[in-house]
Formats: structure tokens, C-alpha cells, sequence
């Protein structure tokens, strides 16, 4: 028996997994006690019988759909059986279920889509599947995808199961339910049979029975959902009651029991999930974050379920460690030695980028260790000096191993300053990079460095990243004190703290990887032989550096492992330290003169070798990244603004970030200081531990003063002198107010009304910023007269494709939640405008939703219809607006300039808005876009199609649109805006 109806192919191949099938053998083996007393064999006559009397036994047809379980989880589909509507759930399923149903309790349409937001309906069926669970079975199953939060391949892979050759794990598992194979097997962190099984002892005795298969299987299939907790973890009693959002949800059945709600909504918000778990705060530690982004783990519940709620800090325990990672390195030194001195390094170079300086007393291994990560660090040519400063090991003939070295010796050991400036008259290369023999490059460190020297030309020199045997900071660049004393900044962090992963200018950087642009050093005359044998001398070069007019940066990209006193003892150096020390005070007094004096507490400030930039805390929701849209891409362009302006920014969000690492980094410019790993519980003592350090805080939203106004009283005393700054970045209550009307609700108060509720706290701003002059009016009609108007950053193609090599239809914008303006408009044009659109536009013209998509968004009723694609987030919007004819804005609620109108225009694709937007943005409707009311749909389907067929008015508006942006919306513009509010002369 088959659903003949569904039967198609995959792409021609003939499908591993069909759920639409009858499997007699899996049937004569699952139901054998009934099929043996009644004596039906044969697979005819199995199918018959199924046919006849399994649907009122409640039979599966096969292990890939579960007749009970789907009856039960669907009570509608199982009184249309009892009505005769449908033969069977199966049949339900076959027929209409298969869209919208669940076939088996260990999958989840749902979740399975949300993971692979591509498997829209239309590729699918391009694909020859029916529907999610069909390409799970055939291709997710092997690929070790998951498809329910109760069942991960992994973890059943390592149960110890008897495993059925050719079968992905899912399709083993649903296989081999049976009883015998144990009550206890655990799936996921999701679910805990031991723990249930021990809880609610019933059930074994029930799981003996045989009425039920597992533990899991009990919970996903019982009656009574929210009378069994899951884990020790979460309680339903709890969730239920502080969750009153949540129980109508769950009492008319949107969800079946409130650990649905949780693991599908709660969890991604950080809800309590019973009364002894703190989401929120365990969620807080950085490498609970790290893990989680990283994909260690799913979400924050399931490391705390993995870790039982323990979190154990190992800084001290690496603090401790350092000896025995010191013998470690050294250790692999010498394990590495013989199979480098059994190949040829080879540093032959004609022309070299840079040249290098390695300064050799004795220790071989070590010094060939550092030579072979300098080889494999950087493929272009380098000049490699290596001093041999009276070796008396194998360093004495190191030619013999390596090609190409320019070789310095000394009869005895000279050290590292006068070593450096005898080879300093060998240089050949545009830069030249000390670095000490016992040091490990990663990935990338002289490129970087040398690409940051290549394209700012006030830098004079690089420092690096440094980092000691045991995975903690030697320093993020270092400071001078005014006494002439030196600190290495964040010694002993995790190298992944946010303070040391942006680029600033520094005092100096320590020598065991220091890059210096060669003609500056030669004019400086390398190290001041004063300091000679060793102490002080980088730090002098350094401020010497600074006083020829140049800057010395120190650049996270540049990391360096350091054994740090590999080549001499600290004991034994700490009175040459006292005696240079002195020189260098004595050297450097008017340098030391403008440094803060010696104390923990001014570490932030003395971390940058310049006082005279302006110091901006910018505070946002959530760190801005470009794809979340919504005045988060604005957010990001103000931060590169004020950086480009000469600024030194702190970015912190409200809300903790959730990215991963490398979105972070990407996201933002490598001079920004990003606060990734805190948010707003933190804010105060952020604050207070940087008292006076900040001249302005940037607050990014008007509900975020509603936020900020008792932290910031809170810590008036240490924001003396400090310039608040709120950017409403849209007036929101016109807004509120118009989608309350929309949908036929009576507002309580009236706009004027909602409009003192939203600025109630715009008193504690010194300049309010409004991003264009309608609500740069209604704030001055409202008392406030320091209004600045900062609108949309945009810098205007200078090519783009035609009209010929353009087609589809486009939306860009980022749907955050349900209630969202992006998910109301896309609701209004899928159902009032693109079906207005058939039998006018070809059919083979899509409308693309572009945009990042919160797991929480469900956009089902809309990739339902064929002509819709749903992309979800992309990294380069550029190709998808190139691509594209027609930019479609439906908005029919919304406050402020929506990015994507003025993007959209940048790229010229021309674009047809509501005429909300179009007042919004003050361009002429007809010349710069095409306008049509948000009542009038048939009037926005007008608009499209003529936009879309008239070539001529496709080109007048694309190029009035760009003529806009390139006079409105300048890079120039926008910074000369930026210091005119944060007072930069």
C-alpha cells in the first residue's frame, strides 16, 4: 500500500526511506504476538490485514510513522478517524498531515526547519521531496542532522546498540524501539530517563506492561503532558507560574505542556526554567558563551544541564600551572627538533618584504622551533638575521640545517640590544621585526602585522598579542607610568577578554614581536645603547618612535605564544631593571609628565599612549550588527563613524550577545572595544569601575533611557564631566499608535499622551538625536530644544546592473519578533498584494524575503506560496540587491527612516513603499520611488507591475534615487555630523 498521490522521486533516484509505505517485515516483527494467533503470514496478506483492521487497532504501517502517538498529539485528526473522514492518522497524514504534522514523536517539523531555514516548500519539491521529514530521512538522518530537541544521533550512535548497516541513526533508533532494548537510554540533554524513571516509578511498572516503548516515549505520549517533568531541571509547576504569558498558550493547546514553550521560545530568552536555575545569569560567564556560540552545545540550558549547573573558573589553576606548561614547550622543542633538522628551512629571498632579527644564546631547539613557525607563518620572501650570541650548542652552525639566513656572530654572548643593532646594518626589508628565539606564531601574525603597517602610514610600529605557555596574557600592549615604572596591560587574563581584542595606539610593546618600518628605525639608530645589555631598550625605541610623530599600535590579530625569560633569568635581570629604569625616567621626563600616575584604578585610561581623543561608551540593545536591520545597521554606522572621526569607542549592549565569536569580530571595526560578554546587570559597576574615563555615553534608542536612568543616577559621581547623549533612533508612539489601529484595536491613550509616556526620560540627555526632521519636530513641540538630526549612512553605487540583467522581486529587513513592522507587512503583501500580482507578472517570478529571521518568527503562511523564497540572512547583501529588479517596502506601521529604503536605493534597485515611508523619507513619490497607500492593494500591485514591465521609468527612478543618496547621505556628511554633537574640533 502506498500513498499514491505523494509518490515522486528524488531527482530520478529511488528514495532509501519512503514513510509513505507499508513495511511488512518491520509489521510482521512489531505486531507478530497478534499477526502468530491469528496465523496471517505473507506480505500480502499482512497488507490486507492492515489495511482492514489496523487502523482501529492503531497500527503503523511502518517504523517512520507512529499511528498512536499521532492520534493522540492530534485530537481533531483523531475524532475526523472516529467520524470516518479519514481510515486512519496515516491516512490523514498521507493526504493532508504531511505540510503540517508531525508523522513520530522523535520529530519536529518545526525545529528541523528553523535549523535549515533553505528547505522551503518550492526547493523541496525541486528536489523531489514531499515534505521536511522526507529529506530528513534521506539526507538529514545521514548527515547526522537533528530533527527533534529529544533525539541526537550522536548520542544514540553511542548507546551500544546493534546498528542496521545503510540506516542513519534516526531511522536505526525508530527502528529498534523496542522495550528490551532499555528504558533507560538517554537521546539528548533534553530528556533524562534515569531521572524519570526514578521520579515517577509508575511508569516503569507501566514500561514492564509494555504499553509504553521508553521513558521518552512515555513523556512525548502520555495524556497528561504537564504532570511529568523532563529532567530535574525544569519544572512544569514552577514555569506554569511565573509564566502567565504562557498557560492560556498552553491550556488551548498551542502547545503541549509548557516545556514545549520553554524549549522552544524560553530557552532562547533566557527564562527561568525552574526555581533553582538561573538561565540568565549562568548564561552571563564567558565560557558558558563561548561553548555555546562555538556549537559545543545547543543553548544555555543544555550546558547547564552538561556541566549540572557548575561553572569553575581556571585562571588560577593555569596561574599555577605555568611551570609545568613551560616544561611542556620546552619539551616539544626538542620533540621537534629532529624532524626539522632532517628537512631544510629555506628563508632565500631577492627582494624581501620584511627582514627579521633573532638574537640566539644557546638554546637550539627553541630557536628552530621559532624559525619553522616563522616559515609557516608567511609564504612571502623575508630576510631572517640571526645573531649568535656566543652559542655554545647548535646554534654555533645553524647553517647547516636552515637556507638562506644571514648570519651575526659574537665570540660571547652580547645580548639582545647590541645583537639587534649589529644586525640592524644588514637589513634589507621595508620593516624589520624583532623577535626572540623562544616564540610560536599563529596563523597570520606577520601578515597582519605587515598589512598594518602597509596601509596606515602614521603607524611606526606593531606589538602583538602575547600570550604564555599556559593560554593566559603576558600583555595586550604595555603602559608607562609617570614614575617611569612599565606594566604589561591585562597580564594573567584569558586572551579573550574584550580589552584586549581591539586595536589601539599604546606607550609600547614588549620586543619578543615588535615590527618597525626600517627607515624609522635606521634614522632612530635602533636600540640607545645605554640600556645595553637588556631592559628598557623597546620601551625607549617606542617612545622615541612616538616622538618622531608616529604611533605604535598594539594589534590582537597579531598573536604570538612567548616562553617569556627563555633567554635569560628574571631574577637575575631585576638590577639591570632598577638601573635602567632610571636611565629611562631621565631620558623620557616630558613624556612621563602627561602619563597618570601608578595606580590600578587608572589602568583603563593609560592603556592608550593618547589622552586627547574623546572617550564614547555606546550603548545599544544588542551589540549592532549589520544583519539584524531594525536601526541596528544605523547603530553600526555611527560606531565606524565615530572611529573614523578619531574616537575611541565602547560598544556595550543591554542585552548579552548570543553570535558567535566570529560574527564579533567581523561585525565591527578592529578599533572598537566590544563588550561582548556583559550586559546590563553589569553596567554599573562597568561604569563605576571606569569613573571619569568617559567624555560622552551614547544611548542607542529611547526605551533604553527608560532602562539606563537608575544606573546612571546611580552613578552620577563617576560620570563627572561626562556628556549623555540619547539617540531616539525612531519616535515609536505614532507607530504604536497606527498599528493599534490596523488591527482594529481602540488606543486608551492618545498619540500626544503615548508621546510623554515615551520621553520621560529624555530630561537626563544633555543632546537628543532624531534620525529626520518629522521627529526632530514633535521632539522641539515637546520642550526639547537640543535636538540634532543624524538620519542614514549610504554611500551610492557608482555601477550597478540594469534593467535587463535584473529580475524578482526583493524584501530586506529583519524580522525579530511576531509582532514586528517586517513580519505585519510581509503578512499584508502575501496576502493582499502578490496574489494581485498573478496572471500580471510571469510565474517565474519570485518574490525573495531577504534578512536575518529570529528562530521565534514563524513565516509558514508565507513560504507556503510558490513565488515566495525565503534566503534568511546572507553576509553580502550586495549581490542580492544587484540581482533584483523591483525593491518591495509594504510597510504599514513604522517610525523613524527604515535602512533598508535608503540601502536599497544606495544599490539602485528602485523601490515601491507605502506612503508611510514615503513621508518618512521626504523623497518625491513618481520621480525618486513609487508610492501607494497602505488601504490601497491593488494599488501597490499596480505600482510594481509598472515598475517592473517599463523599462524607461525603471531607469528615471533609479537614477533620481541615486542622485539622493549621493548628495543626502555622504560618508563626509555623516562624520563632520558626528563631531559637531560630540563637540570634536
Amino acid at each position: 500500500m502506498k500513498c499514491q498521490d505523494l509518490s515522486m522521486s528524488l531527482s530520478g533516484d529511488i528514495k532509501k526511506i519512503d514513510w509513505s509505505v507499508f513495511d511488512a517485515t518491520w509489521y510482521a516483527e512489531k505486531y507478530g504476538d497478534v499477526l502468530k494467533f491469528l496465523g496471517i503470514e505473507g506480505a500480502e496478506a499482512l497488507e490486507e490485514f492492515y489495511r482492514e483492521k489496523g487502523p482501529a487497532l492503531r497500527h503503523s504501517p511502518n517504523p517512520y510513522f507512529d499511528e498512536d502517538w499521532y492520534l493522540r498529539r492530534y485530537p481533531a485528526v483523531a475524532d475526523a478517524v472516529g467520524k470516518g473522514e479519514w481510515q486512519s492518522g496515516f491516512d490523514h497524514y498521507c493526504r493532508a498531515g504531511f505540510s503540517s504534522h508531525n508523522p513520530h514523536w522523535l520529530f519536529d517539523r518545526e525545529f528541523y526547519f528553523k535549523q535549515h531555514a533553505t528547505l522551503q516548500p518550492a526547493a523541496l519539491e525541486e528536489a523531489g521531496f514531499r515534505n521536511l521529514y522526507d529529506h530528513y530521512l534521506n539526507v538529514g538522518d545521514e548527515q547526522f542532522l537533528t530533527g527533534s530537541w529529544f533525539f541526537n544521533a550522536t548520542a544514540y550512535l553511542k548507546s551500544g546498540l546493534a546498528r542496521i548497516e545503510g540506516l542513519g541513526a534516526f531511522a536505526q533508533c525508530v527502528r529498534n524501539l523496542k522495550p528490551e532494548q532499555g528504558y533507560g537510554q538517554r537521546l539528548s540533554w533534553y530528556f533524562d530517563p534515569e531521572w524519570y524513571l526514578e521520579t515517577y516509578p509508575h511508569v516503569r511498572k507501566e514500561l514492564d506492561s509494555g504499553r509504553w516503548l521508553s521513558a521518552l516515549h512515555h513523556y512525548l505520549s502520555n495524556s497528561t503532558p504537564t504532570d511529568y517533568n523532563p529532567n530535574a531541571y525544569f519544572s512544569e509547576e514552577f514555569y506554569g507560574s511565573v509564566n502567565h504569558d504562557v498557560s492560556g498558550a498552553v491550556e488551548s493547546g498551542n502547545f503541549r505542556n509548557f516545556y514545549e514553550h520553554f524549549l522552544r521560545y524560553g530557552v532562547h530568552e533566557l527564562r527561568k526554567p525552574s526555581a533553582n536555575v538561573d538561565l540568565e545569569s549562568y548564561y552571563r560567564n564567558a565560557v558558558v558563551q563561548k561553548e555555546v556560540t562555538r556549537g559545543d552545545f545547543p543553548d544555555a540550558f543544555a550546558h547547564y544541564i552538561a556541566h549540572n549547573g557548575r561553572l569553575e573558573d581556571d585562571v588560577e589553576g593555569l596561574k599555577e600551572s605555568e611551570a609545568l606548561s613551560k616544561k611542556l614547550y620546552h619539551e616539544m622543542c626538542q620533540i621537534r627538533l629532529p624532524v626539522l633538522l632532517n628537512q631544510t628551512l629555506d628563508f632565500t629571498y631577492d627582494v624581501p618584504d620584511l627582514s627579521v632579527i633573532i638574537v640566539a644564546h644557546n638554546l637550539f631547539a627553541m630557536t628552530m622551533s621559532a624559525l619553522a613557525s616563522l616559515r609557516a607563518n608567511y609564504n612571502g620572501q623575508m630576510q631572517v638575521i640571526v645573531v649568535d650570541s656566543g652559542s655554545t650548542d647548535g646554534v654555533r652552525h645553524i647553517e647547516r640545517y636552515v637556507r638562506g639566513l644571514d648570519v651575526v656572530r659574537f665570540p660571547g654572548n652580547v645580548g639582545f640590544l647590541l645583537g639587534c643593532n649589529a644586525a640592524l646594518e644588514k637589513v634589507r626589508g621595508p620593516f624589520t621585526l624583532y623577535l626572540n628565539n623562544d616564540t610560536e606564531l599563529m596563523p597570520e601574525a606577520i601578515g597582519n602585522a605587515v598589512a598594518r603597517l602597509r596601509h596606515e602610514i602614521k603607524i611606526g610600529a606593531v606589538g602583538a598579542k602575547l600570550i604564555r605557555t599556559n593560554g593566559l596574557l603576558q600583555e595586550a600592549g604595555s603602559i608607562v607610568w609617570r614614575d617611569g615604572s612599565v606594566c604589561g596591560y591585562l597580564r594573567d587574563q584569558r586572551p579573550d577578554v574584550p580589552e584586549a581584542n581591539f586595536v589601539r595606539s599604546v606607550d609600547y610593546c614588549a620586543g619578543a614581536f615588535l615590527m618597525v618600518r626600517t627607515p624609522l628605525l635606521r634614522t632612530l639608530g635602533g636600540f640607545d645603547t645605554d640600556y645595553a645589555p637588556a631592559y628598557f631598550e623597546e620601551t625607549d625605541l617606542c617612545l622615541r618612535i612616538h616622538e618622531a610623530g608616529f604611533d605604535v599600535v598594539y594589534d590582537p590579530s597579531v598573536v604570538v605564544v612567548h616562553y617569556e625569560y627563555g633567554t635569560s633569568s628574571f631574577m637575575s635581570g631585576a638590577s639591570m631593571i632598577a638601573r635602567n629604569q632610571d636611565v629611562f625616567r631621565r631620558k623620557h621626563t616630558a613624556y612621563l609628565r602627561q602619563k597618570s600616575l601608578n595606580n590600578p584604578r587608572m589602568l583603563t585610561k593609560a592603556r592608550f599612549s593618547k589622552q586627547d581623543q574623546k572617550r564614547v561608551l555606546f550603548i545599544e540593545d544588542r551589540l549592532p550588527y549589520r544583519f539584524l536591520g531594525s536601526g541596528f545597521t544605523r547603530s553600526n554606522d555611527i560606531v565606524r563613524s565615530m572611529i573614523a572621526a578619531g574616537c575611541q569607542v565602547t560598544v556595550y549592549p543591554v542585552f548579552r550577545p548570543t553570535e558567535s565569536q566570529e560574527d564579533i569580530c567581523m561585525a565591527f571595526p578592529d578599533r572598537a572595544e566590544v563588550m561582548w560578554d556583559r550586559e546590563l546587570p553589569e553596567l554599573e559597576d562597568f561604569i563605576k569601575s571606569r569613573a571619569g574615563y568617559y567624555d560622552a555615553i551614547w544611548i542607542a534608542r529611547t526605551h533604553n533611557a527608560d532602562r539606563l536612568a537608575p544606573v546612571l543616577m546611580d552613578c552620577a559621581d563617576a560620570l563627572t564631566g561626562t556628556m549623555v547623549i540619547i539617540d531616539t533612533e525612531a519616535v515609536s508612539a505614532p507607530r504604536e499608535h497606527s498599528k493599534m489601529e490596523l488591527r482594529g484595536q481602540t488606543p486608551e491613550k492618545t498619540v500626544d499622551d503615548l508621546l510623554k509616556h515615551e520621553f520621560r526620560h529624555l530630561f537626563m540627555a544633555e543632546k537628543i538625536i532624531a534620525v529626520n526632521s518629522k521627529d526632530s519636530k514633535i521632539l522641539n513641540s515637546h520642550g526639547f530644544s537640543n535636538v540634532h538630526v543624524l538620519g542614514h549612512l549610504q554611500n551610492a553605487s557608482t555601477w550597478s546592473p540594469g534593467w535587463e540583467d535584473r529580475r524578482n522581486l526583493l524584501f530586506l529587513g529583519a524580522m525579530h519578533d511576531q509582532d514586528s513592522p517586517n513580519v505585519d507587512s510581509l503578512a499584508w503583501f502575501s496576502g493582499e498584494v502578490l496574489p494581485l500580482l498573478d496572471g500580471r507578472l510571469p510565474e517565474d517570478v519570485k518574490f525573495t524575503v531577504c534578512g536575518y529571521i529570529n528562530p521565534r518568527v514563524d513565516l509558514t503562511p508565507l513560504i507556503n506560496n510558490p513565488r515566495v523564497v525565503v534566503t534568511g540572512r546572507v553576509e553580502d547583501v550586495t549581490p542580492v540587491y544587484n540581482s533584483h529588479r523591483v525593491f518591495v517596502a509594504p510597510t504599514r506601521y513604522a517610525g523613524g527612516i527604515p535602512y533598508k529604503l535608503h540601502e536599497a536605493a544606495a544599490h539602485g534597485i528602485p523601490v515601491v513603499a507605502t506612503d508611510i515611508l514615503c513621508e518618512q523619507v521626504g523623497w518625491e513619490p513618481g520621480e525618486d520611488m513609487l508610492c501607494a497607500s497602505i488601504s490601497d492593494a491593488q494599488g501597490f500591485a499596480d505600482a510594481i507591475v509598472r515598475l517592473y514591465e517599463d523599462k524607461q521609468l525603471w531607469e528615471k527612478v533609479h537614477a533620481h534615487e541615486l542622485k539622493r543618496i549621493s548628495t543626502e547621505n555622504t560618508q563626509e556628511n555623516y562624520v563632520k555630523t558626528i563631531k559637531d554633537i560630540l563637540e570634536i574640533l
